[in-house]
């Protein structure tokens, strides 16, 4: 891996934990995410603009991928309503890849070699001990079924998403797509059901819930040009540092609690994290 690819990781993985942390300003979460799904639109707008349409068979896995980030996004919002960006963050974003791991050892043909069985079990305890942190700690319980609910989507749509993207012919049309039925079917699914309540907010709530959606396209649309330079596996892996970005601008911007514990744990899932996909 270059500098170039290993610094442009580095960059999603700030980006990635960025916009999750614009999720975590004062009101519901449910409406920010709905105003930062508003703003997909445009961006996926401009993107496919120059960009030829994907393959016909790809838009199944879009349309699929689209219903799997409405549920992903429902659960990240709903765990944000009730608990902190370093809390919630390190289970939503470790869970997903052990749970992966998980699935491809009981149900596909994939080989699962020792230390990548050494690294879910690494990622287990992590995962064990933010998670005892809630209960230690007196933060509300209800955050961790959202943000194991996040989690698993999130391990759903990493598989949707990486067989439409090589059905589709190219990457970033597909990411375009994704974005604009993504953010239809979120902003109208919550503008439908808590009503254009959920729309009213401050000039810099806007302003906020723009700089989410870009940061989220550029997190994304990084990642998959550094796969493209260098093993997936690895940019995979760095990507994860997003996990210790967000434990850091939580503590640091929010000020939220930072104790030994919940520094171990985010240590350990992001350890874990690596072992697995190295």
């Amino acid at each position: 891996m270059t500098l170039t690819v290993f610094l442009a990781t580095l960059c999603a993985a700030f980006f990635h934990a960025l916009w999750n942390a614009f999720l975590r300003t004062k009101g519901s979460k449910i409406s920010a995410m709905t105003r930062l799904s508003l703003f997909e639109i445009p961006i996926g707008l401009m993107v496919v603009a120059v960009l030829p349409m994907p393959n016909l068979a790809a838009w199944p896995w879009v349309l699929a991928a689209g219903c799997v980030h409405f549920i992903y996004k429902s659960f990240l919002a709903l765990a944000y309503e009730q608990g902190d960006l370093s809390r919630v963050y390190p289970i939503a974003r470790g869970a997903a890849p052990m749970a992966v791991a998980l699935f491809s050892a009981a149900f596909l043909a994939d080989q699962i070699a020792p230390q990548g069985y050494a690294g879910i079990v690494v990622l287990g305890l992590g995962i064990l001990l933010m998670a005892r942190g809630i209960f230690t700690d007196g933060e509300s319980r209800r955050l961790l079924p959202f943000a194991l609910g996040s989690a698993a989507a999130t391990a759903v749509y990493t598989v949707v998403d990486g067989m439409g993207a090589r059905i589709a012919g190219d990457a970033v049309a597909y990411i375009g797509w994704t974005y604009i039925i993504d953010g239809i079917l979120f902003a109208g699914g919550m503008t439908l059901w808590r009503g254009t309540a959920c729309l009213r907010a401050a000039r810099r709530d806007w302003l906020l819930a723009c700089a989410g959606s870009i940061a989220s396209f550029i997190a994304y649309a990084t990642s998959i040009w550094a796969m493209t330079q260098a093993p997936i596996a690895v940019v995979a892996a760095l990507r994860e540092t997003s996990i210790l970005f967000a434990v850091l601008i939580g503590w640091l911007w929010f000020g939220e609690r930072m104790s030994r514990n919940k520094a171990i744990a985010a240590l350990l899932i992001v350890a874990g994290v690596i072992i697995t996909r190295l």
